[in-house]
């Protein structure tokens, strides 16, 4: 009997410290413009889309990704069409928006 309560007990330490981890981690994630593909950001990609899914153009400046906290400006990107770097950003960007 006290074998079954020490391991619920393990099994219970355990999957509250898993809770603890994931939650730690989504506190760590950041929203990142400028870096899904058409049709892959997370919610809300500003005028004309509604929620996930519903960007239109790859690298769209005002759709956003959950992105790990310091690694928005750091993904590599494809350049623009005129051969300047193109960035993710904090902040909703004018560049790659639908017409």
């Amino acid at each position: 009997m006290k074998t079954n309560r020490t391991t619920a007990t393990l099994a219970l330490a355990i999957a509250g410290a898993c809770g603890l981890a994931g939650a730690a981690s989504a506190q760590d994630m950041v929203k990142c413009y400028g870096v899904s593909l058409a049709g892959e950001n997370d919610c809300a990609a500003g005028p004309g889309t509604t929620c996930a899914g519903t960007s239109t153009i790859d690298y769209q400046g005002n759709a956003w990704t959950l992105v790990p906290e310091g690694s928005c400006t750091d993904i590599e990107l494809p350049a623009m069409a005129d051969g300047s770097a193109r960035m993710g950003s904090l902040e909703p960007l004018e560049r790659d928006r639908p017409a």
